[in-house]
């Protein structure tokens, strides 16, 4: 039967003082037998802590020569974790300044027991009046972009405790990002590889007003959201191509066509430009394996165009004028539908966790 004996504890720390040597004593007291630090590029003056540590027979310390990030730290530890733990069930991520408790750790493992195929967030309350300005305001809106831009509905984003099925190790080593960024991205690999995610609460600890904390708000801010960023650039750059065409086409057939150039002119410019999207979209931004997302896409589209177009030509029909005007109008619109279509419909990746299961 599998206990916490089996689930390896990872600490990625950088510039650590003596709270990570009383952390790693009570993980250890509370029969934790795999703990596995990364000293990721820590100064000089830490050298003493993570002596200390390595003469810790339960305990495994490997080092960065330079600072390189916590989402790279987690990387390297996790090829450590895959090339000598293989018997493991799991592992169980938390941060090396205090702000986890043991019996949070415990509550997670026990979850990870309990759903040996989840990721599983140690879930901070956000609502609390001792949480930091900066925190509260970056989660709650960091948690309303992943909803909407992922379909990922999840309280704690940015949690720093985690406990990671086995299985999904493998995959976490081709997720991209270095820094914070990277456990956004585990979010959205999870989204991509059917992973179910589920929340155990845990308490809200904010030493000294997390001064501790080696998060930039605007540099890291900035790579969480890239992920979004690429969707929206996709769109719209595919979106000004189906703009330029759709003006191109009126003006050569306005005179030839004069009842219907709206709608001749939104067929032409939809299908050159819906099948850039559509390579974008498959290949960058969903990164999807999925079979027969062209059918899928092309019948969304076809929908979308008629919609489109009918929707442009009856409103052109009452006002008589301004016809990019009003496409502009109803296509940003339709975007939004069509966003979360494509996210659950067209490009949702069929890899299951029963497939996942199979290939251990």
């Amino acid at each position: 039967m599998k206990s916490i004996h089996d689930i390896a504890i990872i600490i990625p720390a950088y510039n650590p003082d003596e709270k990570l040597t009383t952390l790693v004593n009570e993980i250890i007291s509370a029969q934790f037998s795999r703990v596995i630090i990364v000293n990721d590029g820590s100064k000089k003056e830490c050298s003493g802590i993570f002596e200390g540590l390595e003469e810790t027979k339960e305990c495994v310390v490997l080092h960065h020569s330079v600072n390189q990030g916590k989402g790279r730290a987690l990387k390297t530890a996790f090829t450590y974790f895959n090339e000598n733990y293989n018997d493991s069930m799991g592992l169980i991520t938390i941060d090396s300044d205090g702000q986890h408790t043991l019996e949070d750790m415990k509550k997670v493992a026990a979850k990870l027991l309990e759903s040996p195929t989840s990721l599983v967030l140690g879930s901070r309350n956000f609502s609390e009046e001792n949480i930091p300005f900066r925190s509260r305001f970056g989660n709650n809106l960091t948690k309303v972009v992943v909803k909407f831009a992922s379909g990922i509905n999840v309280s704690d984003t940015q949690t720093g405790l985690r406990a990671v099925p086995a299985m999904f190790v493998d995959d976490l080593l081709e997720v991209k990002g270095d820094r914070y960024e990277y456990e956004m991205n585990m979010l959205l690999e999870c989204k991509k590889k059917n992973i179910k995610i589920e929340e155990v609460k845990i308490k809200t600890i904010y030493i000294e007003e997390n001064k501790s904390s080696h998060f930039n708000p605007i540099k890291d801010s900035i790579k969480i959201y890239s992920v979004f960023l690429r969707f929206i650039a996709s769109s719209f750059a595919s979106f000004g191509i189906d703009i330029v065409l759709f003006m191109i086409f009126s003006l050569m057939l306005k005179e030839v066509l004069p009842d219907s150039f709206i709608i001749v002119s939104t067929v032409l410019s939809r299908v050159l430009s819906s099948f850039i999207n559509f390579m974008i979209n498959r290949n960058v931004v969903f990164k999807s394996s999925s079979s027969n997302t062209m059918v899928k896409y092309y019948a969304l589209s076809i929908v979308q165009m008629g919609v489109s177009a009918l929707g442009v030509h009856y409103i052109y029909s009452a006002v008589s004028s301004g016809e990019v005007v009003i496409k502009i109008i109803v296509d940003s619109l339709l975007f939004l539908v069509s966003f979360v279509i494509q996210r659950e419909w067209v490009f949702k990746n069929e890899v299951g966790r029963r497939e996942l299961l199979n290939n251990e």
